[in-house]
């Protein structure tokens, strides 16, 4: 019986999302102590919404990271995105016709980096970081370097449902929701599963490795889209570099949540808890006025300590 239990203490402890869970319990305990104002209702509403954009993001990452992929382009899909709903709306196009141009656009710059990905057989690492830069200069091209308003296009994003509520966090909500249920109850979920742990065997299987390499990364670029809409909303505006930091952001929480380089492992719920505890200790640094150079090394230092913790994670199981 004693052998069982520890068995069990054992699974429980392999299990990121539960230390996860563990430490973003103790963050908010030890803060709250110190600032009590952290545990308050608003605040953590506040914290939901501002990893909202990063949270869409970090489930489009984890879902290419299963795959055995990953995008360095996510940020600039998303500004690109934004900046084409900005001049589409600038030219007079109603409101619901720009955003359809948007997802159209983040959905084609996904299916672009995994058709070349595909076909070129190349390292996503090398493809992706070049496709960034082309869609970088595409957002500055068609913003001539400027700030694109919208006017309060999207202010009903920001509308309180029972006065609490914005209705962005229904959106992260949904999106996650969405490669929640897509990963973990669909024939197309198990096959990049499958994709990712062995792209030979999965060949071999009868998966068309070609097809789903380009469909995970138009339904990431997708993601990127949405996540565009949700980041004009809180600001109203958009430049071409706004983009900067994500890519490297939401592969940070997509890693700390237990999602690896190594393709056909991690969960999308561990990887959302990956980006709950980027935000809580964000948030909780700001509270405790942390300086901002020290949360920039803070932040670093996660992030190697989530790279190192996952490697040896994987020796042990190895």
């Amino acid at each position: 019986m004693a052998d069982k239990k520890l068995s069990v203490t054992k699974r429980i402890l392999r299990d990121q999302r539960i230390l996860l869970a563990i430490v973003i319990v103790l963050i908010v305990v030890v803060v709250s102590a110190l600032k009590p104002n952290f545990i308050s209702v608003g605040n953590i509403i506040t914290i939901f919404q501002q990893i909202s954009v990063l949270g869409i993001l970090t489930m489009a990452m984890s879902m290419l990271l299963i795959s055995g992929g990953v995008d360095l382009s996510v940020g600039n899909i998303m500004v690109l995105s934004a900046v084409t709903m900005a001049f589409a709306l600038d030219r007079g196009i109603p409101a619901v016709a720009a955003v359809f141009v948007g997802l159209v656009v983040g959905t084609l710059c996904g299916l672009l980096n995994g058709f070349i990905i595909a076909k070129s057989k190349c390292i996503p690492l090398v493809i992706t970081l070049g496709t960034s830069k082309a869609f970088y200069g595409l957002a500055l091209t068609i913003s001539d370097g400027r700030i694109m308003n919208f006017g309060g296009v999207f202010n009903g994003l920001k509308y309180k449902l029972f006065d609490l509520f914005p209705v962005m966090l229904l959106v992260l909500v949904a999106m996650t929701l969405i490669a929640f249920l897509m990963m973990n109850y669909t024939k197309f979920g198990r096959r990049i599963v499958a994709l990712g742990g062995n792209e030979k065997n999965a060949f071999l299987s009868g998966i068309n490795v070609t097809g789903y390499k380009m469909a995970i990364y138009a339904i990431s670029g997708f993601f990127c889209a949405v996540a565009s809409i949700i980041f004009v909303a809180r600001i109203d505006s958009i430049t071409a570099n706004a983009g900067t930091n994500y890519e490297t952001n939401a592969l940070a929480a997509a890693i700390i949540g237990g999602v690896t380089f190594d393709g056909g492992k991690g969960t999308i719920s561990g990887a959302f808890l990956g980006c709950l505890l980027m935000g809580v200790i964000s948030n909780a640094m700001n509270i405790l006025g942390v300086d901002t150079n020290v949360q920039t090394i803070v932040t670093g230092v996660i992030i190697v300590g989530a790279v190192v913790l996952s490697n040896i994670n994987n020796l042990r199981k190895k």
